[in-house]
């Protein structure tokens, strides 16, 4: 191609991906990641009713220690996935790590208020009746605020992890360029 001819989106002419690019890959490993854990938790705690059950059954002294250690698991949890996340954009994209990490976690919001709006749309027109479902006995204002507070946790939780997974993928790319300079 001569030179001001358009070429196709693509990789770089050095080879690597554009930022875009890269924030797409590391969004749809993450959300394979997420996906992964959450199956795996789901198949050692032995499914969901399971859980339900035996959560239901424990004293409330012992449902407040069990939803404590099960937040600080499920932040891990969270935190990990989105470094990962973070860090593949980070190494695909080679320079500014941090806004990467930035795109992860925007994409996975943006894919997560899309899929609740499809969900509430769908979960309306086939009229689902879910009353037949275990239940925690929980008071529901207390619920929501809880719910509230849960959600900005887990958003700050998972920016930090993507940032630092940024950073930590464009450090990747920092030593090769510095040794290549010395060699």
């Amino acid at each position: 191609m001569g030179p001001g001819a358009h070429e196709a989106p693509g990789p770089t002419p050095g080879g690597h991906s554009t930022p875009r690019e890269a924030a797409t890959g590391a969004l749809i490993l993450l959300i394979g990641i997420s996906a992964a854990i959450t199956a795996l938790v789901g198949a050692v705690s032995g499914g969901a009713e399971a859980a339900v059950n035996r959560v239901t059954a424990m004293s409330s002294g012992d449902l407040q220690s069990a939803g404590i250690v099960s937040a600080i698991v499920l932040l891990i949890i969270w935190f990990v996935a989105y470094f990962i996340g973070g860090y593949v954009a980070g190494r695909m994209a080679r320079f500014n790590g941090a806004r990467q990490g930035v795109a992860v976690w925007l994409w996975a919001i943006i894919v997560a208020v899309v899929l609740a709006i499809v969900g509430a749309i769908v979960g309306q027109n086939v009229g689902a009746n879910i009353s037949g479902l275990p239940a925690l006995p929980v008071n529901s204002g207390q619920l929501t605020t809880a719910g509230i507070i849960s959600g900005i946790v887990v958003l700050v939780v998972a920016l930090i992890g993507a940032v630092l997974g940024g950073l930590s993928g464009m450090r990747y790319h920092r030593r090769i360029d510095r040794a290549a300079l010395e060699g």
